[in-house]
């Protein structure tokens, strides 16, 4: 898609897509988090000026979530092919290596955007922490109704609490995210699903 800003370079518009631009501040605010991406760093990486930045996507949260959206769509489709498989323990794998993937890919920053984003937040951008937060309790809460399901067809034991086992999923996986962030190995995050898989409860 391609948009013509208005903001004049040499007396000339400015023209590049906008697809691209948002594919690139959306690897900007995964490797730096919303507080760590500053404008100077987004144009850069955009390829854009900062009044062609304004016009085309708003300010900067506007930008950021114009970015999660992207991240949630493309790096994200994971999470509803999991809720999909048959069995719960089947959910639990897909999630886990579905966040190995995306946490240590080679061609995008390592970590997790929405635990970065979560985390990283002072009190200025405290509004970008509850939209991430938000957006991660939907998920989640449609991860307990999953178990639930699970839970009367048998795949998990009576006596395991489903919420407990969804935020036990959860710290795996947000564990993952911060290792992958400080420089974990990808055999080293495998060995952390592995041996989650192995005390998973139920079949």
């Amino acid at each position: 898609m391609e948009i013509t800003a208005t903001a004049p370079v040499r007396g000339r518009p400015r023209e590049f897509c906008t697809d691209a631009a948002l594919a690139a501040a959306l690897r900007v605010f995964w490797s730096k988090g919303y507080e760590g991406a500053s404008m100077a760093d987004l144009t850069e990486a955009m390829g854009i000026t900062k009044p062609s930045l304004y016009a085309a996507f708003g300010n900067k949260e506007q930008l950021f979530y114009k970015a999660l959206d992207l991240y949630e769509c493309e790096k994200m489709d994971y999470v509803g092919k999991a809720l999909a498989e048959p069995t719960v323990r089947k959910v639990a794998e897909h999630m886990l290596r579905g966040a190995l993937d995306n946490q240590t890919g080679n061609s995008e920053p390592r970590g997790c955007l929405g635990v970065i984003s979560s985390v990283a937040c002072g009190e200025e951008a405290e509004c970008i922490r509850e939209a991430v937060l938000e957006r991660s309790a939907k998920a989640k809460h449609a991860l307990i109704e999953r178990f639930e399901r699970g839970k009367a067809e048998g795949d998990v034991p009576d006596h395991v609490d489903v919420e407990g086992l969804t935020s036990y999923l959860y710290a795996i996986m947000q564990g993952m995210a911060v290792q992958a962030g400080a420089g974990a190995s990808r055999e080293e995050l495998e060995r952390l699903v592995e041996t989650s898989l192995m005390l998973w409860p139920g079949r």
